[in-house]
């Protein structure tokens, strides 16, 4: 046992000095160095949890998994935190939960409508359509990017049974106003919050305020796993719900290596199986199989550590593209945080006011040719997407601000690996643009 130790001990310190000499890179070198809107930032403990996890071989949910979900909804304040392998299977699972007979009448059925947005991205959407639902796509306000919530509240109608939304590259849509709407019309929330983890809304986190709520840990967003996402409730039954869907189906909620946690395994009557059938093989869910590893956990067990750093440094560098962009106002509309809230922004968003003297695509080209990443927002008008043309969905009124983030919007990252230089240099770049558009 002490060999033991004393080697896996070895392994760590190399782990150590394995991070020091292939992570610690040479500093920023302007026009060769490429500016990423987005990436991993970490440090040595994320190499060795996962290479901790790696010696244990657990491979499925163990230790890591569990701090780490104790530590997101610590992070939160929220009861119930089940980890799985990416935000878009939280996405599914979140919205499948709603679709369970256990819920009687408040049960989504194939035909029902669930309020959503085409400017955004496909995993928000997706799901409604995999379930037989109808998406009912409304509108966004610019400069916040969410929901136009006077739309919203004419686009319900007797068969709307839920809202499924975004918080846009991590600025939290009107909570108040979605959640009064849903309270008078009896309808289900998630909060596709998988931009927005750690921003706030009247002093509290996002993610909070929905009956479910959605998370992603791939690397572009606020801490990473690499492939990874949780779903969040304070709702003990849709908690059970989850976790049926995400582990194939199945009705009984024991964890890796546990047995009989209910103590009736071997006493219940189910469907139309004989008595007493074992508990542990008891399927009441069409479900998946969407779990996490206990490695992505361990390496999200260190991230977490950092995340109000990271919130703190996106909104430092937010500001920084603020104060670059508000040079030219007569060119940019620059993006605005919804009132009462404290966004940890996923992006810069920027949108191009109208007759200016050159185009998105061109600007956004000028961009990469100097090395300097950006993105559309993600899929324009999802309801002009191939893969969405000919499923069933509504329009609530019109897309006319979709269709214009569609043409003239991008963004630019926040991400904490963003520096002074970095910045500096997008400045002159930016700079040289304009002033060859205008002279």
């Amino acid at each position: 046992m002490s060999d033991f130790k004393s080697i896996r001990k070895d392994i760590v310190l190399k782990t150590i000095e394995y991070y020091k000499a292939r992570f610690i890179k040479a500093g920023f070198v302007p026009g060769k160095s490429r500016i990423n809107y987005a990436g991993r930032v970490f440090d040595q403990d994320e190499l060795v949890n996962a290479v901790e996890a790696s010696l244990d071989f657990w491979l499925t949910e163990g230790r890591f998994s569990e701090s780490f979900a104790e530590k997101i909804a610590e992070f939160l304040g929220i009861e119930h935190v089940l980890l799985t392998n990416s935000g878009s299977s939280a996405n599914l699972l979140a919205l499948s939960a709603l679709t369970s007979e256990k819920l009687g009448e408040k049960r989504l059925r194939p035909g029902d409508e669930v309020i959503s947005v085409a400017a955004g991205f496909p995993a928000t959407v997706t799901p409604i359509i995999q379930l037989g639902l109808v998406p009912v796509f409304v509108d966004v306000t610019m400069p916040t990017y969410n929901i136009d919530i006077a739309m919203m509240r004419k686009a319900i109608t007797h068969k709307t049974k839920c809202i499924f939304i975004a918080h846009t590259l991590g600025n939290p849509f009107d909570i108040s106003s979605v959640m009064k709407l849903a309270d008078e019309y009896n309808l289900w929330v998630i909060e596709d919050n998988c931009d927005a983890f750690g921003s706030e809304y009247n002093g509290r986190k996002t993610g909070t305020f929905g009956h479910l709520s959605t998370i992603s840990f791939y690397p572009a967003h606020h801490i990473t796993t690499g492939e990874g996402g949780a779903i969040c409730t304070n709702d003990h039954l849709l908690a059970q719900l989850v976790r049926a869907f995400r582990d194939w189906g199945r009705d009984c909620y024991c964890t890796g290596g546990e047995n009989n946690t209910c103590g009736k395994r071997f006493s219940q009557q189910f469907g139309n199986l004989p008595a007493g059938f074992d508990h542990k093989y008891v399927y009441s869910e069409i479900g998946y199989n969407l779990k996490m590893t206990d490695i992505q956990a361990a390496i999200g067990s260190a991230q977490i550590g950092k995340l109000p750093d990271f919130c703190k440094r996106r909104k430092e560098n937010f500001n920084e593209w603020v104060r670059i962009f508000s040079r030219y106002p007569e060119y940019f509309l620059i993006p605005q945080a919804t009132e009462g809230s404290n966004p940890a922004w996923f992006a810069f968003i920027v949108t191009l006011k109208i007759n200016v003297p050159f185009t998105r695509d061109e600007i956004t080209l000028y961009f990469s040719n100097n090395l300097i990443e950006t993105r559309n927002l993600f899929a324009g008008n999802i309801t002009k997407q191939p893969g969405f043309i000919n499923h069933e969905w509504r329009i609530a009124d019109n897309l006319e601000n979709t269709d214009i983030i569609m043409n003239n919007t991008f963004f630019l990252g926040t991400y904490p690996g963003l520096t002074k230089e970095m910045f500096d240099y997008t400045e002159k770049v930016l700079s040289d643009f304009i002033h060859d558009k205008i002279k």
